[in-house]
């Protein structure tokens, strides 16, 4: 069977990252994790021709190759998935779909064209996949149980071009143990999270080490330190694998705001070559962490842990969300002195949007506050799906507030700033510093070729011309690139990343106001405003690209 695995396209949005990916020669943030691995699923006598269209194009000979054609999407990808599916139809083809849209809403997938329709897991849904197309069925494939991922393949990472992305993505675990309201991880995976072994995972690095990747690796768990003992397990036996290795990779994941309080955790983190973590924050008032059942936020304080895992070497990817119920106004204000107080550089801002079948979903339906419009994009650029508790011209304007304040140049490149300043050095600082305090090893890390760091310099004097040359925070960026390299320059070059993913926040800001303004406008005008998502809007549950996993999953937030 040949068969054509297609992801997508991403509408611009938060996690684009465009401008910073092509910086260092790639072409996109994550490949579609789910494809692969789902890939690893099928019958090893498929042929299979990969074709992501946020790296290249479709052909009239991918077309004319394939006799089925499977494709998978989250809700930002929806426009783009259902032109696939009816573009495939027109030309004869056997179209299967899977991910959190089709996943959410089967029927909208199925109206569209599509044959199969798959809902669950792709571990316990292959096999009623080939079952049905052996027999000739169409319609709604599911299956509501959970997984053993302990019989999960090595994702076929053989299928990727490598050098079109800027980090690759794994998945050690499913489902999380919180419920917050709004999220809809709990809806399609459980809170009874869900393990692969410590050497399946190692096995996953392995592969991908053989095929010469090396960078980025993002840990694409709804909640990596879910369980403390799995995390525990899991990176004890990564950090001598990388030592083994050179250490080829650094890793992002996603964790609960606990993490502040476990810095044995921060410590098997950052030994491990952890550098970053996203946290859903959410909101700085208390009450709208309450109503959305986000009690973990409470319980603990969140400006301690926040700088607790900061300093200690992790620096925070927040998210925060305006919209949600018994928020006050001045919501984006309060967002912005909490980033400004907690030194966070980077955060995905977004309005609410209520994705479907969460708690959240049904509770404004049983409400009468659900728009019959579903958010129609829920993605990228979109007004409000349901109406809100207090004024949506208020929400939309405090938001264009909060993403000119929090990514004017000068202030990000100020947090950025005093955040890699107060963390404490790298881990290679301490047995370098009796040797060359500018060794390769020092300042860039282990694991860097030559020619890696070559195309990391070039990429540096581009920043510098960007940042450094004729723009108003020239002197800035100057003052802050000397006093890092001075005062802390082991988190040097994390620093001047962090500037440089800048450039497409920067642009971002510009598109949010543009787009909500508009919004805002429709509001004032009585008329229904047109269902444009804005960048950041991405439903709660489902950030960007990160987690395509068999489970039809995004990243999610905590």
């Amino acid at each position: 069977m040949r068969t054509l695995l297609i992801c997508p396209e991403f509408p611009l949005s938060f996690w684009s990252f465009r401008k910073s990916s092509r910086l260092r020669g790639n072409k996109t943030v994550n490949p579609p994790l789910g494809l692969i691995t789902v890939a690893a699923l099928l019958p090893a006598e498929w042929e299979l021709r990969l074709v992501d269209l946020n790296t290249g194009s479709l052909t009239e000979k991918d077309w004319q190759w394939a006799d089925l054609v499977m494709i998978s999407a989250m809700y930002i990808q929806k426009d783009g998935l259902l032109a696939l599916v009816r573009e495939a139809k027109l030309r004869g083809k056997t179209v299967v779909a899977g991910g959190p849209y089709p996943t959410s809403l089967p029927e909208v997938v199925a109206e569209a064209g599509c044959d199969l329709v798959v809902r669950g897991e792709g571990e316990n849904t292959v096999p009623l996949l080939l079952k049905a197309l052996r027999d000739g069925k169409t319609g709604i494939i599911e299956n509501d149980d959970k997984p053993d991922l302990t019989t999960s393949p090595v994702p076929r990472f053989d299928l990727l071009r490598l050098s079109d992305y800027s980090a690759f993505t794994i998945q050690t675990s499913r489902g999380c143990p919180f419920d917050c309201e709004f999220c809809d991880v709990v809806n399609l995976f459980g809170r009874k999270q869900r393990y692969k072994s410590p050497q399946q995972v190692i096995a996953e690095l392995e592969t991908l080490y053989r095929l010469g990747a090396r960078g980025t690796v993002f840990i694409c768990d709804d909640n990596f330190i879910g369980s403390k003992k799995h995390a525990q397990a899991l990176l004890q036996e990564l950090t001598p694998w990388l030592r083994s290795r050179g250490e080829p990779f650094k890793f992002l994941t996603q964790v609960s705001v606990n993490l502040g309080q476990e810095l044995e955790m921060i410590d098997l983190l950052t030994a491990a070559n952890f550098d970053k973590v996203f946290i859903g924050i959410e909101s700085p008032d208390e009450k709208v962490l309450q109503i959305s059942h986000k009690y973990h936020n409470i319980k603990n304080p969140l400006v301690e842990s926040l700088q607790n895992i900061q300093q200690n070497g992790l620096a925070v990817i927040g998210s925060f969300i305006i919209g949600l119920d018994g928020e006050k106004k001045g919501a984006g204000e309060r967002i912005c002195a909490f980033m400004e107080q907690t030194a966070i550089a980077m955060a995905m801002l977004g309005v609410l949007q209520a994705a479907p079948h969460t708690r959240l979903w049904h509770r404004l339906a049983e409400e009468g506050r659900l728009r019959q419009d579903r958010g129609d994009d829920l993605g990228t650029f979109s007004a409000l799906n349901y109406e809100p508790d207090r004024s949506e011209i208020e929400i939309m304007q405090e938001y264009v507030d909060a993403w000119d304040y929090l990514y004017e140049p000068s202030r990000y490149l100020a947090r950025a700033y005093r955040g890699y300043l107060a963390m404490r050095p790298a881990r290679r600082a301490a047995p370098a510093a009796t040797g060359n305090p500018w060794s390769k090893e020092l300042v860039f890390g282990r694991g860097m070729t030559w020619r890696r760091i070559f195309t990391e310099l070039k990429a540096f004097f581009q920043i510098i011309w960007w940042q450094g040359v004729g723009t108003p925070y020239r002197r800035q960026f100057w003052r802050q690139m000397i006093g890092m390299w001075r005062q802390n320059p082991t988190r040097f070059v994390e620093y001047i990343v962090t500037c440089a993913v800048g450039e497409d926040l920067f642009n971002m800001r510009k598109v949010v106001r543009e787009k909500a303004m508009a919004i805002i406008k429709e509001r004032q005008a009585g008329a229904p405003a047109a269902a444009q998502v804005l960048p950041g809007a991405t439903l709660p549950g489902e950030q960007g690209e990160a987690l395509q996993n068999p489970s039809y999953s995004g990243t999610r937030q905590y």
